[in-house]
């Protein structure tokens, strides 16, 4: 079990260090369509956390469907506040 978490952990850092420099290498032309593209993803994804806090399968899933609308949402806003700043 704590393999499992140290190398998740492991893994996640790792992906977020390589996103991070892809990303940043990416040039200000460009944020435009990828942010637009992300900002439907997560639109795909608040239609579906508000989806699933509207059944009552589990005690938690309300919970965590909450929490994506509320992350989904706030990066949606960002994606427009960024696109707008370039």
């Amino acid at each position: 079990m704590k393999s499992n978490l140290l190398t998740s952990l492991y893994v996640f850092m790792l992906a977020a260090f390589i996103g991070f420099e892809v990303i940043k290498r990416i040039t200000p032309l460009l944020h435009t369509p990828l942010m637009s593209l992300t900002n439907a993803l997560d639109a795909i994804a608040v239609v579906g956390a508000i989806i699933l806090a509207g059944e009552h399968k589990k005690h938690t899933a309300p919970f965590w469907a909450r929490l994506r609308i509320v992350s989904a949402t706030s990066n949606i806003v960002g994606g427009f506040l960024i696109t707008d700043a370039c």
